[in-house]
C-alpha cells in the first residue's frame, strides 16, 4: 500500500506522517484487521468510506471521516474493539488513525485535512 500523511491544513498540524492509503476493494475490506496496533504516526486512509465497524479489532482507534473536499464531517475518538459503529452521512474517507491522534493534532468538525505523498 501507499504511504501518505495527513495534515491538518486548518490547525497546521500533522495528523498522521506515515499512514497506509487503502483504495483496492480488498485493502478496503480488510482494512486494520488482523493487526495488533498501529505505529504512532500511523494510520489507515480508506477511500471511498463511509461506514466502518470495529467487530473483530484487536486495538482501539480514532476515526475521522471526511468529506470530498477532505472536511471533517465526524470524529470518534477512542472506538473500542468488537463493537458496531456507524459513519458519517456526508463522509467520502475514513481515517483510521492510532487512539490520541485527534487529540494531539488538534483536529475538529469541520477542519481541512489534506492526504499528500511524504516529501
Amino acid at each position: 500500500m501507499e504511504r501518505v500523511a495527513i495534515r491538518n491544513m486548518t490547525k497546521q498540524t500533522t495528523v498522521a506522517s506515515a499512514a497506509e492509503r487503502a483504495t483496492s476493494f480488498l485493502s478496503r475490506g480488510r482494512g486494520l484487521l488482523g493487526r495488533k496496533g498501529l505505529p504512532i504516526g500511523g494510520g489507515l486512509v480508506i477511500v471511498p468510506c463511509a461506514n466502518i465497524h470495529m467487530i473483530g479489532m484487536q486495538f482501539a482507534l480514532d476515526v475521522i471521516f471526511l468529506d470530498r473536499a477532505g472536511r471533517v464531517v465526524k470524529l470518534y475518538p477512542d472506538l473500542r474493539p468488537w463493537r458496531p459503529y456507524a459513519g458519517a452521512r456526508k463522509a467520502h474517507t475514513t481515517l483510521e488513525l492510532p487512539v490520541g491522534a485527534i487529540r494531539e493534532s488538534a483536529t475538529t468538525l469541520g477542519d481541512l485535512l489534506m492526504i499528500e505523498l511524504p516529501a
